[in-house]
Protein backbone atom coordinates (compact mmCIF):
# COMPACT_ATOMS: atom_id res chain seq x y z
CA UNK A 1 0.00 0.00 0.00
CA UNK A 2 1.27 3.49 -0.92
CA UNK A 3 0.83 5.84 2.03
CA UNK A 4 0.52 8.76 -0.39
CA UNK A 5 -3.05 7.59 -1.05
CA UNK A 6 -3.99 7.84 2.61
CA UNK A 7 -6.58 10.16 4.14
CA UNK A 8 -3.95 12.70 5.15
CA UNK A 9 -2.78 13.14 1.55
CA UNK A 10 -6.04 14.58 0.26
CA UNK A 11 -5.45 17.71 -1.74
CA UNK A 12 -6.13 20.86 0.24
CA UNK A 13 -6.16 24.39 -1.10
CA UNK A 14 -6.79 27.90 0.10
CA UNK A 15 -7.09 31.06 -1.99
CA UNK A 16 -4.75 33.92 -1.11
CA UNK A 17 -5.03 37.20 -3.02
CA UNK A 18 -6.71 35.46 -5.92
CA UNK A 19 -4.11 32.68 -6.17
CA UNK A 20 -4.80 29.06 -5.27
CA UNK A 21 -2.33 27.76 -2.67
CA UNK A 22 -1.86 24.00 -2.65
CA UNK A 23 -1.51 22.41 0.78
CA UNK A 24 -1.14 18.84 -0.43
CA UNK A 25 2.44 19.34 0.71
CA UNK A 26 2.41 20.97 4.16
CA UNK A 27 3.61 24.56 4.40
CA UNK A 28 5.71 26.32 6.99
CA UNK A 29 4.58 29.61 8.53
CA UNK A 30 7.43 31.69 9.94
CA UNK A 31 6.78 33.89 12.96
CA UNK A 32 7.61 37.58 13.27
CA UNK A 33 6.55 39.09 16.60
CA UNK A 34 6.65 42.89 16.62
CA UNK A 35 6.20 42.93 20.37
CA UNK A 36 8.63 43.50 23.24
CA UNK A 37 7.23 40.70 25.41
CA UNK A 38 6.65 37.51 23.40
CA UNK A 39 7.66 34.40 25.34
CA UNK A 40 10.57 33.56 23.03
CA UNK A 41 12.94 36.51 22.88
CA UNK A 42 14.57 35.61 19.57
CA UNK A 43 11.24 35.98 17.77
CA UNK A 44 10.87 39.68 18.70
CA UNK A 45 11.59 42.21 15.97
CA UNK A 46 10.98 45.92 16.56
CA UNK A 47 13.22 47.71 14.03
CA UNK A 48 12.12 48.04 10.39
CA UNK A 49 15.36 46.70 8.92
CA UNK A 50 15.28 43.66 11.23
CA UNK A 51 11.64 42.96 10.36
CA UNK A 52 12.42 43.13 6.63
CA UNK A 53 15.51 40.97 7.03
CA UNK A 54 13.60 38.36 9.02
CA UNK A 55 10.79 38.27 6.43
CA UNK A 56 13.30 37.68 3.63
CA UNK A 57 14.97 34.96 5.72
CA UNK A 58 11.66 33.15 6.19
CA UNK A 59 11.08 33.05 2.44
CA UNK A 60 14.68 32.14 1.61
CA UNK A 61 14.55 29.21 4.04
CA UNK A 62 11.42 27.83 2.40
CA UNK A 63 8.66 29.36 4.47
CA UNK A 64 5.47 29.83 2.50
CA UNK A 65 3.69 32.17 4.93
CA UNK A 66 4.92 35.06 7.08
CA UNK A 67 2.89 35.37 10.30
CA UNK A 68 3.06 38.79 11.95
CA UNK A 69 1.80 39.45 15.47
CA UNK A 70 1.73 42.79 17.26
CA UNK A 71 -0.08 41.86 20.46
CA UNK A 72 1.55 39.28 22.71
CA UNK A 73 -0.79 36.45 23.71
CA UNK A 74 1.62 34.50 25.89
CA UNK A 75 0.13 33.20 29.16
CA UNK A 76 -0.54 36.09 31.53
CA UNK A 77 0.05 38.74 28.89
CA UNK A 78 -1.59 42.15 29.19
CA UNK A 79 -3.23 42.99 25.88
CA UNK A 80 -2.01 46.12 24.13
CA UNK A 81 -4.46 48.74 22.88
CA UNK A 82 -5.84 48.63 19.37
CA UNK A 83 -3.95 51.85 18.63
CA UNK A 84 -0.61 50.33 19.61
CA UNK A 85 -1.33 47.10 17.74
CA UNK A 86 -2.11 49.04 14.56
CA UNK A 87 0.96 51.23 14.93
CA UNK A 88 3.23 48.19 15.25
CA UNK A 89 1.57 46.41 12.34
CA UNK A 90 1.75 49.42 10.04
CA UNK A 91 5.49 49.63 10.63
CA UNK A 92 6.06 45.90 10.17
CA UNK A 93 3.84 45.35 7.16
CA UNK A 94 5.12 48.37 5.27
CA UNK A 95 8.69 47.12 5.84
CA UNK A 96 7.80 43.62 4.63
CA UNK A 97 5.83 44.77 1.60
CA UNK A 98 8.77 46.96 0.52
CA UNK A 99 11.01 43.90 0.12
CA UNK A 100 8.39 41.20 -0.52
CA UNK A 101 5.46 42.75 -2.37
CA UNK A 102 3.75 39.45 -3.22
CA UNK A 103 4.50 37.33 -0.14
CA UNK A 104 1.68 35.52 1.63
CA UNK A 105 1.30 37.32 4.95
CA UNK A 106 -0.83 36.23 7.88
CA UNK A 107 -1.65 38.62 10.71
CA UNK A 108 -2.23 37.27 14.20
CA UNK A 109 -5.05 39.38 15.64
CA UNK A 110 -8.34 38.91 17.46
CA UNK A 111 -9.65 42.39 16.54
CA UNK A 112 -11.98 42.71 13.55
CA UNK A 113 -11.03 46.33 12.93
CA UNK A 114 -7.35 45.38 12.78
CA UNK A 115 -8.11 42.52 10.40
CA UNK A 116 -9.99 44.89 8.09
CA UNK A 117 -7.19 47.48 8.19
CA UNK A 118 -4.33 45.10 7.34
CA UNK A 119 -6.18 43.34 4.54
CA UNK A 120 -7.33 46.55 2.88
CA UNK A 121 -4.10 48.51 3.32
CA UNK A 122 -1.36 45.86 3.04
CA UNK A 123 -2.91 43.01 1.09
CA UNK A 124 -2.65 40.63 4.04
CA UNK A 125 -3.72 37.18 2.86
CA UNK A 126 -4.75 35.36 6.06
CA UNK A 127 -6.18 36.34 9.45
CA UNK A 128 -5.00 34.20 12.35
CA UNK A 129 -7.39 34.58 15.32
CA UNK A 130 -6.44 32.95 18.63
CA UNK A 131 -9.95 33.53 19.98
CA UNK A 132 -12.01 32.04 17.13
CA UNK A 133 -14.15 35.17 17.16
CA UNK A 134 -14.87 35.05 20.89
CA UNK A 135 -12.95 38.24 21.71
CA UNK A 136 -14.62 40.36 19.02
CA UNK A 137 -18.23 39.76 18.00
CA UNK A 138 -17.62 41.45 14.65
CA UNK A 139 -14.81 39.14 13.55
CA UNK A 140 -16.83 36.52 11.65
CA UNK A 141 -18.84 39.13 9.74
CA UNK A 142 -15.64 41.00 8.92
CA UNK A 143 -13.92 37.86 7.63
CA UNK A 144 -16.94 37.05 5.47
CA UNK A 145 -16.83 40.56 3.98
CA UNK A 146 -13.06 40.50 3.44
CA UNK A 147 -13.19 37.04 1.82
CA UNK A 148 -9.78 35.94 3.13
CA UNK A 149 -8.67 32.64 4.69
CA UNK A 150 -9.26 32.51 8.43
CA UNK A 151 -7.40 30.47 11.02
CA UNK A 152 -9.85 29.43 13.70
CA UNK A 153 -8.04 28.57 16.93
CA UNK A 154 -9.31 27.09 20.17
CA UNK A 155 -8.51 28.82 23.43
CA UNK A 156 -10.03 28.25 26.84
CA UNK A 157 -10.27 31.62 28.62
CA UNK A 158 -8.15 34.62 27.65
CA UNK A 159 -4.37 35.05 27.47
CA UNK A 160 -4.43 36.55 30.96
CA UNK A 161 -6.34 33.62 32.48
CA UNK A 162 -5.97 30.64 30.16
CA UNK A 163 -3.27 28.79 32.10
CA UNK A 164 -4.95 29.13 35.50
CA UNK A 165 -6.02 25.52 36.02
CA UNK A 166 -7.58 24.70 32.62
CA UNK A 167 -10.03 21.79 32.89
CA UNK A 168 -11.78 19.48 30.43
CA UNK A 169 -13.82 16.32 30.76
CA UNK A 170 -12.56 15.19 27.35
CA UNK A 171 -10.16 17.66 25.76
CA UNK A 172 -10.28 16.19 22.25
CA UNK A 173 -14.07 16.05 22.11
CA UNK A 174 -14.51 19.52 23.63
CA UNK A 175 -11.97 21.21 21.32
CA UNK A 176 -13.48 19.41 18.31
CA UNK A 177 -17.01 20.50 19.26
CA UNK A 178 -15.85 24.09 19.77
CA UNK A 179 -14.20 24.23 16.36
CA UNK A 180 -16.97 22.37 14.55
CA UNK A 181 -19.68 24.74 15.83
CA UNK A 182 -17.76 27.79 14.64
CA UNK A 183 -16.86 26.21 11.31
CA UNK A 184 -20.55 25.64 10.59
CA UNK A 185 -21.35 29.22 11.57
CA UNK A 186 -18.64 30.59 9.27
CA UNK A 187 -19.78 28.41 6.36
CA UNK A 188 -23.33 29.71 6.73
CA UNK A 189 -21.88 33.22 6.45
CA UNK A 190 -20.16 32.30 3.18
CA UNK A 191 -16.60 31.85 4.47
CA UNK A 192 -14.98 29.16 2.32
CA UNK A 193 -11.32 29.16 3.34
CA UNK A 194 -11.18 28.05 6.98
CA UNK A 195 -8.16 26.54 8.72
CA UNK A 196 -8.37 25.01 12.19
CA UNK A 197 -5.88 25.14 15.05
CA UNK A 198 -6.41 23.15 18.29
CA UNK A 199 -4.49 25.84 20.18
CA UNK A 200 -1.57 24.06 21.80
CA UNK A 201 -0.70 25.90 25.00
CA UNK A 202 -3.80 28.08 25.01
CA UNK A 203 -5.78 26.99 28.04
CA UNK A 204 -4.31 23.49 28.25
CA UNK A 205 -2.09 21.58 30.63
CA UNK A 206 0.92 19.69 29.29
CA UNK A 207 -1.17 16.51 29.39
CA UNK A 208 -3.99 18.18 27.43
CA UNK A 209 -1.51 19.32 24.79
CA UNK A 210 -0.04 15.86 24.27
CA UNK A 211 -3.48 14.26 24.16
CA UNK A 212 -4.47 16.68 21.40
CA UNK A 213 -1.25 16.03 19.51
CA UNK A 214 -1.68 12.25 19.64
CA UNK A 215 -5.29 12.60 18.50
CA UNK A 216 -4.77 15.33 15.91
CA UNK A 217 -6.02 13.02 13.17
CA UNK A 218 -9.48 13.22 14.76
CA UNK A 219 -9.75 16.80 13.49
CA UNK A 220 -9.24 15.64 9.89
CA UNK A 221 -12.92 14.68 9.96
CA UNK A 222 -13.67 18.38 9.51
CA UNK A 223 -11.87 18.17 6.13
CA UNK A 224 -10.08 21.46 6.72
CA UNK A 225 -6.34 22.24 6.83
CA UNK A 226 -4.91 21.87 10.33
CA UNK A 227 -2.44 24.42 11.69
CA UNK A 228 -0.06 23.24 14.42
CA UNK A 229 1.68 25.83 16.58
CA UNK A 230 4.07 23.86 18.77
CA UNK A 231 7.25 25.85 18.35
CA UNK A 232 9.37 26.13 21.53
CA UNK A 233 6.27 26.04 23.75
CA UNK A 234 6.14 25.09 27.41
CA UNK A 235 4.85 21.61 26.58
CA UNK A 236 8.37 21.05 25.26
CA UNK A 237 10.70 22.98 27.52
CA UNK A 238 8.89 22.26 30.80
CA UNK A 239 8.70 18.56 30.02
CA UNK A 240 12.42 18.49 29.22
CA UNK A 241 13.39 20.90 32.03
CA UNK A 242 15.09 23.28 29.62
CA UNK A 243 14.51 26.84 28.38
CA UNK A 244 12.62 27.95 25.23
CA UNK A 245 16.02 28.79 23.73
CA UNK A 246 17.01 25.11 24.03
CA UNK A 247 13.75 23.71 22.66
CA UNK A 248 14.51 23.46 18.93
CA UNK A 249 15.14 19.72 18.89
CA UNK A 250 11.97 19.06 20.87
CA UNK A 251 10.04 21.30 18.50
CA UNK A 252 11.24 19.29 15.50
CA UNK A 253 10.15 16.05 17.16
CA UNK A 254 6.65 17.34 17.85
CA UNK A 255 6.36 18.96 14.42
CA UNK A 256 7.10 15.57 12.88
CA UNK A 257 4.41 13.92 15.00
CA UNK A 258 1.96 16.65 13.97
CA UNK A 259 2.76 16.17 10.28
CA UNK A 260 2.22 12.42 10.55
CA UNK A 261 -1.10 13.09 12.27
CA UNK A 262 -2.45 15.39 9.57
CA UNK A 263 -1.07 18.92 10.11
CA UNK A 264 -0.91 21.00 6.91
CA UNK A 265 0.74 24.15 8.26
CA UNK A 266 3.49 24.37 10.88
CA UNK A 267 3.71 27.73 12.65
CA UNK A 268 7.32 28.04 13.78
CA UNK A 269 10.20 30.21 14.92
CA UNK A 270 12.76 28.06 13.09
CA UNK A 271 11.81 27.82 9.43
CA UNK A 272 14.74 25.86 7.97
CA UNK A 273 14.37 23.00 10.45
CA UNK A 274 10.59 22.85 9.96
CA UNK A 275 10.97 22.75 6.17
CA UNK A 276 13.40 19.86 6.57
CA UNK A 277 10.88 18.04 8.78
CA UNK A 278 8.21 18.50 6.10
CA UNK A 279 10.52 17.27 3.32
CA UNK A 280 11.67 14.15 5.15
CA UNK A 281 8.21 13.30 6.48
CA UNK A 282 6.69 13.64 3.01
CA UNK A 283 9.40 11.46 1.50
CA UNK A 284 9.04 8.82 4.20
CA UNK A 285 5.26 8.72 3.83
CA UNK A 286 5.55 8.33 0.05
CA UNK A 287 7.39 5.02 0.39
CA UNK A 288 5.35 1.81 0.09
CA UNK A 289 4.48 -0.28 3.10
CA UNK A 290 5.89 -3.78 2.93
CA UNK A 291 3.88 -6.62 4.45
Amino acid sequence: MDKSSSFFSRKKTITCNGEIVDLSKPMVMGIINVTPDSFYGASRYMMRYRIARRAKQIVEQGGGIIDVGACSTRPGAELVSEKDELKRLDKALSAIRKVLPTAIISVDTFRASVAKHVVENFGVSIINDISAGDMDANMFKTIANLNVPYILMHMQGTPASMQKQPQYNNVVREVFTFLNFRVEKLKLMGVNDILIDPGFGFGKTIEHNYTLLQNLESFCILDLPIVAGLSRKSMIYKQLNISPKEALNGTTVLNTIALNNGAKILRVHDVKEAVEAVTLTQFSNSQPLVN
